[in-house]
């Protein structure tokens, strides 16, 4: 007798590619992994009403959403327009008070609408003068994961990433974080699966943890 496939979506974090989850496996017996993307905002438009827009690429009930930081955030949003078996976030943050202090101060100063976000389409010009191999490696992760350099979207990601307003957590959340995460730093987050040695980019370093991990987590009770 077969069973029925649980069908996983992934959302990746700001700006990032599907292909952050090019490693991470669960049994096909068991699991059908969907990747979701990033598609550029309309005009002024809601995170709610952009994550309403994004379940139109779901095509399954009950399913599980997982997201990594601002689409960790995303898939939050999402939870209150469909039926899901699961939710799960990476390297993100559950309500406003685990944002970073920093974020916190750009919100209110309203900082966030300097950034400037017209440097992410020039990424071969910083490669030239990208030097030490620690940078040379960024850029290298940069060019091959982060597949969205519309400032158009930027601009509304650094926005809504910010000014995220959410200040109670969904009780049923399952959030996993690295103690590393320079990102959104542990000392803010509560309750979650503390990853040991995880940064914010875990999901594509720590991938072993999570194939061996992430089947028991989602078919926990």
């Amino acid at each position: 007798m077969n069973r029925e496939l649980i069908h996983v979506y992934l959302m990746p974090g700001m700006a990032a590619s599907p292909l952050i989850f090019e490693y991470i496996k669960l049994p096909k017996d068991q699991f059908q992994i969907h990747l979701l993307e990033w598609f550029i905002p309309e005009e002024d438009e809601s995170l709610s009403d952009y994550a309403l827009r994004m379940c139109k690429c779901i095509e399954e009930d009950n399913i599980v959403l997982l997201g990594v930081s601002f689409g960790g955030v995303l898939v939050q949003e999402m939870s209150k327009h469909i039926n899901l078996r699961k939710l799960i976030i990476v390297s993100s943050v559950k309500s406003v008070y685990e944002l970073p202090r920093h974020m916190l101060l750009a919100k209110v100063t309203k900082a966030y609408k300097l950034v400037p976000t017209q440097l992410a389409s020039n990424v071969d010009v910083l490669e030239k003068y990208a030097y030490g191999e620690v940078v040379t490696k960024r850029i290298e992760l940069y060019k091959k994961y982060l597949s969205v350099n519309n400032s158009k979207y930027l601009k509304w990601a650094i926005k809504n990433m910010v000014c995220w307003s959410q200040e109670k957590p969904n009780p049923k959340i399952i959030h996993i974080h690295g103690d590393r995460d320079m990102v959104f730093p542990i000392k803010n987050i509560k309750d979650c699966i503390i990853l040991k040695n995880g940064t914010h980019i875990a999901v594509i370093n720590k991938y072993k943890w999570f194939n061996e991990n992430l089947s028991r987590i989602i078919l926990g009770s």
